[in-house]
């Protein structure tokens, strides 16, 4: 009686435990997270670039141009055309700083 009962609710455990999606839901739902996956990469490799290129400019080490980048200056035509009091306003950017940056127009 025991052994019944314990196959039958192996039965009704496995049943709830298979998957209601088709094959075709699997491949569509895979898929799109390979796509998800392979923009955020993408973005993740751009931003690093982006932040390389403006340690380019004098004065910017690492972290200021990370902070930079962050603050929406994703160029370094950008940093340079902007004003003064917007640059100021990035936390490790400093008067210094600002003063190099603003040679370069």
């Amino acid at each position: 009686m025991i052994s019944k009962f314990l196959s039958k609710l192996k039965s009704i455990l496995f049943k709830s435990a298979v998957s209601s999606e088709t094959p075709l839901k699997k491949e569509k739902k895979a898929a799109k997270s390979a796509k998800t996956k392979t923009k955020t990469k993408t973005k993740a490799v751009n931003s690093k670039k982006n932040i390389e290129t403006l340690t380019t400019l004098p004065g910017v080490g690492a972290k200021s141009a990370k902070a930079l980048y962050e603050a929406g200056f994703k160029t370094t035509k950008a940093v340079i055309a902007a004003d003064e009091k917007d640059l100021l306003a990035v936390s490790g950017v400093g008067i210094n700083l600002v003063k190099k940056l603003k040679k370069l127009k």
